[in-house]
């Protein structure tokens, strides 16, 4: 029976608040499919709320721009989810930096890498190829490599403090190979192009990041002095 005080049924906006979040589901899912047919420039919010099936008014009301709309599909492309948790909170980050050893610490961040890359790569490049013709999508693709670059130096500070980078490698050095050796050109270059298996690209990334990067000698619980 619903509760009732003072003679008015009380208010639970939970079924709208769900109701609102499937919407904006919708309009996520449907931006990334026509951005990935269509391009940026070729992507309206008309289109956008056709597809969804939801008015042009809604799509304003619920991000606001053009701009925000991808950014919030690249946002949830790369997580694989919408739920408000960082990337650098979720638990496969957890378990990578936990991972005492370093080739396995590797592999780990390897695998995390490439499934973004297969889920991530056509809006990257949909954001990559109009940024020279509209200036919003080239702040926002300057935004996302921004953001990219900062998970680099994490990860390649992290190396560090572990223990886990050769003689001679440092932060900065990491971070650039890092962020060349994942750069959706690549991932284009190899998988798109040339036909590569996820697998394939995955053990070419590890054998490449590890003999670049990391200590032949480190291993569990290994701690340079």
């Amino acid at each position: 029976m619903a509760d009732v005080k003072g003679g008015r049924r009380s208010y639970d906006g939970s079924g709208r608040q769900e109701k609102a979040r499937s919407t904006r589901r919708a309009i996520v899912a449907a931006a990334r499919e026509l951005l990935e047919q269509s391009g940026f420039t070729g992507t309206s919010m008309a289109a956008v709320a056709r597809r969804a099936g939801v008015s042009a008014e809604s799509v304003y009301k619920a991000f606001g721009s053009k701009a925000a709309l991808v950014k919030e599909v690249f946002d949830v492309t790369i997580a694989g989810d919408d739920e408000p948790v960082p990337v650098a909170d979720r638990p496969e980050v957890h378990r990578i930096q936990q991972e005492p050893d370093a080739r396995r610490k590797m592999r780990l961040y390897v695998q995390g890498a490439a499934e973004r890359a297969s889920r991530s790569a056509g809006i990257q490049l949909v954001l990559r190829n109009g940024a020279e013709a509209d200036p919003a999508v080239a702040r926002l693709w300057a935004q996302v490599q921004d953001e990219r670059l900062a998970g680099m130096t994490m990860f390649a500070r992290h190396l560090a403090e572990t223990g886990c980078l050769a003689a001679g490698v440092d932060v900065e050095y990491a971070r650039d190979v890092l962020w060349t050796c994942t750069a959706v050109e690549v991932y284009d270059l190899l998988v798109h192009q040339r036909g590569w298996a996820l697998t394939a690209y995955a053990d070419w990334l590890d054998s490449i990041l590890s003999t670049s990067l990391l200590d032949p000698v480190a291993g569990v619980g290994s701690q340079r002095p």
